[in-house]
């Protein structure tokens, strides 16, 4: 049972990813992630099975984040739903993948996963290197490559993809702010996806805490839906008026903090 102080917790949290997620196309899961397995280990839930649970739960949230950002996206016209054709099959099959052999993975080793992720991405955004583009978007097999290692990459961390699709896009030269709105569409298929292959891959998995259906933890995962559905469409309009690289450097030093405790954690734990 969660205490009104962790739920307080998850409810502001759900806030500040829900904003980040319409504002950047990225962020969502990689501030959920750790917050959820905090509270997770603050109520001694979950056990072994705690860093799955918050990246499944983490994956359930942002079926619906995703969905309300990329409305706000979609009505500004910003999304190219060709890019999304292309490579949304390929990403739900990575993420089923992924979710399903996560099932196998031991947390801790996703828990080291995760960190070395997010250290990576916070030193790309403190840097503010985006690749320069170079090409054009590649036909249905390049598309499906890049899909797939995408959506496999984020079922094990819990993301939308965005910290991925984002700088592929870029690459190609899609213009950033089309770039960030196709990947708040692209997150959907992922989020899906994930929080299916999470359910069936924890199903019946021993020493689960009451409310958690497979490795999707309810509770959280509801106190989160409502907060970053909230948020998400005001991210999304906030993106075409505020300085986001400047932005990015204040959410990377954030990522680089939270990485930072989740190691200290896993060296002393």
């Amino acid at each position: 049972m969660l205490s009104y102080g962790l739920l307080a917790a998850l409810l502001a949290c759900g806030a500040v990813a829900g904003f980040l997620a319409g504002l950047l196309g990225v962020g969502g899961g990689l501030i959920i992630v750790p917050v959820v397995l905090a509270v997770l280990s603050a109520a001694h839930l979950g056990g072994a099975h705690a860093q799955h649970l918050a990246v499944g739960t983490s994956l359930a949230v942002m079926v619906f984040t995703s969905l309300s950002s990329v409305r706000a996206h979609h009505k500004k016209g910003a999304v190219d739903w060709r890019i999304v054709r292309g490579m949304a099959p390929a990403m739900v099959a990575g993420t089923l993948l992924g979710s399903l052999i996560a099932g196998w993975i031991s947390g801790l080793a996703l828990r080291w996963f995760f960190v070395v992720y997010a250290y990576a991405v916070a030193l790309q955004m403190l840097a503010g290197r985006q690749p320069k583009g170079g090409r054009e978007m590649p036909g249905w097999g390049g598309q499906g490559a890049a899909g797939g290692a995408i959506g496999m990459i984020s079922s094990w961390v819990g993301i939308g993809g965005g910290s991925m699709s984002v700088p592929f896009m870029s690459w190609c030269n899609v213009p950033v702010h089309t770039a960030i709105a196709t990947s708040a569409a692209l997150g959907w298929p992922i989020a899906v996806s994930g929080a299916v292959g999470y359910v069936y891959s924890g199903w019946g998995a021993p020493g689960l805490p009451p409310g958690a259906v497979g490795f999707v933890y309810l509770p959280a995962m509801l106190a989160l839906m409502l907060m970053t559905v909230l948020l998400a469409p005001a991210g999304a309009k906030a993106a075409h008026r505020l300085p986001v690289p400047k932005l990015k450097k204040a959410f990377a030093v954030l990522m680089a903090a939270m990485a930072s405790e989740m190691l200290y954690s896993l060296l002393c734990g």
